[in-house]
C-alpha cells in the first residue's frame, strides 16, 4: 500500500473550499513535491495529513492510519518542519533536540545515541552547546529538519523548507536534505513554489485553486508538452494573439507582459512568426519545456504568490 493515500479530500474556510476533492498517493521511500503558488491549497492539505487540521470530507490516511479516527499514531508515523522557524532561539541545538526527545517519549540512552548521531549528520557537533538564535538561516533550517528525523519517522513533512533563504543556502540545505534522506531513507512529502525544488523530487503534484492539475514525474510532465514554448512581447499583445490564432491556429496564453505559444519546432517557427506577425514584436525567447512551462500551459498563468494561505482554523 501506499504510504499516503488521499481520495476526495475537502476543506472549507468560511464556506469557500480551500481543498476541492483532492485526491493522490505517496509511494514508500519517494520525494513527493506539491508544487504551487501560495494560496493553492498546499499548506492546509499537509496540516490536514499531519492532523493539526480537520476536513470536511474525503479519506486521509498516512503509514496505514487514518488522520480523522487515529491522529495520535500519525504523529507517531511523522516528522514535520513547518514554513516559520519553531525552534527556540534562547535554547542550544543540543536542548532543543533533546527537548524533542522528551516529547516523543525517547528513552534516555536512546535520545542521547540519536542526538549525537544526527548532529554530527548535520554538521552541529562542535556548535551543540551554542544558544540556537546565534545560528545562520541555514544553520537553524538545518537543526529543523534534523529535529523532525530524531525519532525516525515514516514521513518527513517539509513545508516550503527553503522559504527566505538566499540561493546558496537554499542550495546547501537540499544537498542536505538528500544526504539525509539516502541515509535515513524515510518518505519525504514536500510543498514549493521554487521551480528547481520541484525538479529534485520523484514524483509532484502540480496544484492550482485548491485542485490537483496533474500528478506525474517532472521528466514526464514536461515530456508531455511535446513541443518547446516561445515567449514574446509585442507592441499590442492582445492584437498579436489575435493574430497568431488566425494566421497560425495557435491559442497563445497570456501571461505578465506578454504572450507564451507551445510549438512543435521553436527554430523552425520564429522566422515565420516574423515573416506573417504584422504586429511589431520587441522580444522574443525560446525555451524548451520547463515546470514553468507546464504550469503555464495547464493555467493559462504564470505561477506567481497570489497571496498568503488561509488562516488555519481547526
Amino acid at each position: 500500500m501506499p504510504i499516503i493515500h488521499v481520495e476526495n479530500l475537502i476543506k472549507k474556510y468560511n464556506g469557500t473550499e480551500a481543498v476541492k476533492g483532492v485526491s493522490f498517493e505517496v509511494n514508500e521511500g519517494e520525494v513527493f513535491g506539491f508544487l504551487g503558488p501560495n494560496g493553492a491549497g498546499k499548506t492546509t492539505t499537509i496540516n490536514i495529513l499531519c492532523t493539526l487540521l480537520g476536513f470536511d470530507s474525503g479519506t486521509a490516511t498516512v503509514n496505514g492510519f487514518d488522520c480523522k479516527k487515529d491522529p495520535h499514531r500519525v504523529r507517531q508515523s511523522i516528522g514535520l518542519v513547518f514554513q516559520e522557524m519553531t525552534l527556540d532561539n534562547e535554547l542550544t541545538a543540543y536542548e532543543n533536540l533533546k527537548f524533542h526527545c522528551y516529547m516523543y517519549n525517547m528513552e534516555k540512552r536512546l535520545s542521547e545515541e540519536r542526538i549525537a548521531e544526527i548532529l554530527e549528520v548535520v554538521g552541529l557537533t562542535d556548535r551543540k552547546k551554542d544558544i540556537v538564535k546565534k545560528f545562520s538561516g541555514g544553520m537553524k533550517r538545518r537543526l529543523e529538519i534534523a529535529r523532525g528525523l530524531l525519532h525516525r519517522p515514516k514521513v518527513l513533512f517539509l513545508d516550503e523548507p527553503t522559504l527566505g533563504l538566499d540561493p546558496q543556502t537554499r542550495s546547501h540545505v537540499w544537498d542536505f536534505i538528500h544526504s539525509l534522506m539516502k541515509r535515513e531513507g524515510n518518505t519525504v512529502f514536500m510543498t514549493t513554489h521554487y521551480m528547481d525544488e520541484a525538479e529534485a523530487c520523484d514524483r509532484i503534484a502540480i496544484i492550482d485553486r485548491g485542485r490537483i492539475i496533474a500528478c506525474d514525474r517532472p521528466d514526464a510532465l514536461k515530456k508531455a508538452l511535446r513541443g518547446d514554448t516561445i515567449y514574446l512581447k509585442t507592441a499590442d499583445n492582445d492584437k498579436a494573439a489575435v493574430e497568431i490564432e488566425s494566421k497560425f491556429g495557435l491559442s497563445p496564453k497570456r501571461i505578465e507582459g506578454g504572450l507564451s505559444l507551445l510549438v512543435e519546432s521553436g527554430e523552425k517557427f520564429i522566422p515565420r512568426l516574423f515573416e506573417k506577425l504584422e504586429t511589431g514584436i520587441s522580444s522574443i525567447n525560446l525555451k524548451r519545456p520547463s515546470l514553468e512551462d507546464v504550469f503555464i500551459n495547464l493555467t493559462g498563468r504564470e505561477m506567481r504568490n497570489e497571496g498568503p494561505a488561509p488562516r488555519m482554523r481547526p
